[in-house]
């Protein structure tokens, strides 16, 4: 079964999917079926049950929103996808709170080539776990925000919130 939480936060309500101890969704909506909606058919398998507490993954939550901004670094999690993806997805969990880096650079982080942005840039748009796997720290070389799946307006309380914004030379 996987199991659902929902979260209120400052920029709106925070769903929590966890399967047998691992977070496989996280996202801001109050709805956590949109969430299953985006898991692969193997996970949607098992159903959605909403529970009261996920414990460990909300934890980290509430410490994260506290000011604890590393606390979302040891929730275990897995999402699916092809080895390069999942490579870009573990540079994009190293890049630390408070800082942001652009696609390009994302990309070296994953051992990938600079003109590989857009590979970096497919792999945060297809992340099902924000802000655990951070995608909001990533910006555009072009400056600006760049697209949030969730909207700029949460990608932007969240950099604020980790203090990122005043460190940024691409806004």
């Amino acid at each position: 079964m996987i199991e659902a939480q929902v979260l209120p936060t400052p920029t709106g309500p925070l769903a929590l999917l966890s399967h047998e101890g691992l977070v496989v969704a996280a996202g801001f909506t109050a709805d956590p079926h949109q969430m299953f909606l985006r898991l692969p058919p193997r996970l949607q398998a098992y159903g959605l049950r909403r529970v009261e507490d996920l414990g460990h993954p909300a934890q980290a939550v509430r410490d994260y929103l506290d000011g604890e901004l590393t606390a979302l670094d040891g929730v275990a999690l897995t999402q699916p996808g092809t080895p390069t993806r999942q490579r870009l997805l573990t540079a994009l969990r190293e890049v630390p709170a408070g800082t942001t880096i652009g696609y390009a650079e994302l990309a070296e982080r994953a051992g990938l080539p600079r003109t590989a942005a857009r590979a970096a840039g497919a792999a945060c748009a297809q992340n099902l776990i924000a802000p655990f796997v951070p995608c909001h720290r990533i910006l555009p070389s072009a400056g600006g925000f760049g697209g949030y799946y969730y909207g700029t307006p949460v990608k932007q309380w969240l950099l604020t919130h980790e203090k990122a914004l005043a460190q940024t030379s691409v806004l």
